[in-house]
């Protein structure tokens, strides 16, 4: 581990001698880092803040798993400069957590938001899961009603996905689980958007609900086609009409930095491509789609064909359009994909 994260502060600073970027939000996941040490976390800042100009009050986020915090982490972490936590809590449920087969549990949920909450921490986010073949309707309303209780600033809700050649899949179709029920996950996100508006939440972006001003900075500015840096192996960056990624290999990434290279492969955006992603994640959010961006960066031709594609799905009340543009109307959400492919330039 220490040699892959001498390789993480080498990669900075050989990307820092071609991008003077400044840095206003630093978010380390793609993983669990939490099961990092501490020492190892503070020595990649250090790295980012030597290398780069970082914003004063730049937002700084850690994933963690609620059986990898306890009260001695949380105050080093706060001591560094970490000031929010995404935790990956999915459920306030035993049962759930035991089928969804987590370390953690239900108790350990509870703890950790008390560890961090004593540690001084405020801003932070919690991951649920919804839509297991175990899970009730009663059962999500219940997660919902304790994140409320808890007062959580902060929530991710994600549908249960299956996905081929996982163990998960392999158990469904032996029979041995139930299949995954949609027009349950449909109930569960509408109750999900219920509580939303009732409660005081921000449904910002389909999966994120956020107390206003505890929007995720870091996600947000990902939407909104700001450029990124990643650092690691198979992290992607971005700028302007270039993405990159490290390769996967954690020996070949190594072995790269140490030789002075950076294991990148690059892939360069058509304007079509930005135009699809802008629709895509603009759809998404509760801004939508805003027709200056649009004409400013594609021009009439876009925008026309936009607002001509897009004129059935407001008929059907599934989208609605403002004078700044269009966004998905409660209806539509549960449709997003398929709207924002029916916009797609091919």
């Amino acid at each position: 581990m220490d040699e892959m994260v001498e390789a993480i502060c080498s990669e900075i600073h050989l990307r820092s001698l071609e991008n003077e970027t400044t840095i206003g939000t630093i978010y380390f996941g793609g993983g669990t880092p939490s099961i990092l040490n501490p020492n190892s976390i503070a020595q990649v800042l250090d790295a980012i803040r030597t290398n780069f100009n970082v914003e004063e009050d730049a937002e700084i986020t850690l994933e963690a798993n609620p059986d990898d915090i306890d009260s001695e982490k949380a105050v080093r972490w706060r001591t560094m400069g970490i000031n929010r936590f995404s935790i990956g809590i999915q459920s306030f449920s035993s049962t759930q957590l035991q089928w969804m087969n987590r370390a953690h549990t239900a108790e350990q949920s509870l703890e950790c938001i008390s560890i961090i909450r004593d540690a001084g921490f405020e801003n932070f986010s919690i991951d649920l899961i919804y839509g297991s073949p175990t899970q009730t309707l009663q059962e999500w309303e219940a997660d919902l009603t304790k994140a409320l209780e808890l007062k959580i600033p902060h929530l991710s809700c994600y549908a249960l996905t299956v996905e081929e050649k996982t163990a998960l899949y392999k158990m469904i179709g032996l029979g041995k689980l139930p299949p995954i029920q949609t027009e349950l996950q449909a109930l569960c996100f509408d109750a999900l958007m219920n509580y939303a508006s009732t409660h005081g939440y921000h449904h910002y972006e389909i999966s994120n609900l956020a107390f206003p001003g505890k929007e995720s900075r870091h996600n947000s500015a990902y939407w909104e086609g700001v450029p990124y840096l990643g650092f690691g192996p198979a992290a992607h960056s971005y700028e302007g009409k270039i993405r990159s990624w490290n390769i996967s290999s954690n020996k070949g990434y190594v072995r790269a930095i140490r030789d002075g290279e950076l294991p990148s492969e690059f892939e360069l955006l058509s304007d079509k491509d930005m135009l699809n992603e802008y629709i895509m994640t603009a759809l998404r959010r509760s801004i939508g789609i805003q027709r200056t961006a649009v004409l400013d960066q594609w021009g009439e031709h876009s925008l026309e064909k936009i607002a001509r594609e897009i004129n059935p799905f407001v008929k059907q009340g599934q989208v609605i359009e403002m004078e700044e543009g269009w966004r998905l109307s409660n209806s539509g959400k549960f449709f997003a994909d398929g709207i924002a492919a029916t916009l797609f330039t091919l």
